[in-house]
């Protein structure tokens, strides 16, 4: 059976998309931090993805061999003007949001080439829209997107595809270091979200390298310290 390894797959758009593939038949392997005790068919890995010995305990002890997909959909967002944005905050997006799926990228590289796999990596449409209050975010999401078009590059010839999703507001805990939230029917799900995998994996003769989402709508609300909206 085709093997499926999903990062942030504990929840949000991560979740619905180790479910996706769940359905679509694949072995799913999902990292994630906590799970659910229902995890709906995915063998769960729980390691912190911040932590370079249990991401490196894990590399050693994964078995590879059958890895069809590789999903890195695991992020971390802090929110804010720039000046406000601590040393440890970017260290930490930077850790999870670009050098993670680099890591995992090219440690599964041959494999993927050998078994004409697929990459995705989930961006955000800050890395093309440009966002206020999150310049270190939507510049590492950038990266990825770039990094993800260049791995695309090097192994199209070998049959293997690389594919960036690049969703807009969605309704996740993404937001919760965030002083907003989506209003009111102006964010995707995550299940919407996660549908796209159907088309990149069904369509074998044609490349899909970037698919932008967004919702219907687009509107924020901004929220107190407390949480609550104003």
């Amino acid at each position: 059976m085709a093997v499926a390894l999903v990062t942030g797959a504990s929840k949000g758009i991560g979740k619905a998309m180790a479910e996706v593939l769940v359905q679509e038949g694949y072995e799913v392997y999902g990292i994630g931090r906590t799970f659910e005790a229902d995890t709906h068919g995915v063998h769960p890995a729980v390691l912190d993805l911040r932590d370079e010995k249990q991401v490196n305990a894990f590399l050693a002890s994964f078995q590879a061999g059958q890895l069809k997909v590789l999903v890195n959909c695991a992020g971390s967002a802090y929110y804010g003007m720039h000046e406000e944005i601590r040393p440890q905050q970017i260290h930490e997006m930077v850790r999870v949001d670009l050098e993670v799926p680099m890591v995992l990228c090219g440690k599964y590289l041959r494999i993927l080439r050998r078994n004409r796999g697929i990459i995705v990596n989930v961006c955000s449409v800050t890395a093309v829209d440009g966002s206020p209050h999150a310049a270190v975010y939507g510049a590492l999401k950038a990266g990825l997107l770039a990094f993800t078009k260049n791995i695309m590059k090097e192994n199209r010839k070998f049959g293997m595809k690389a594919v960036a999703v690049l969703p807009d507001l969605t309704d996740t805990e993404l937001y919760r270091h965030a002083d907003f939230r989506p209003k009111g029917g102006c964010a995707l799900n995550a299940q919407e979200v996660a549908e796209c995998l159907k088309w990149i994996l069904e369509d074998e003769n044609r490349i899909v390298e970037e698919i932008v989402l967004r919702p219907q709508y687009n509107g924020i609300e901004r929220m107190k310290k407390n949480g609550s909206k104003h």
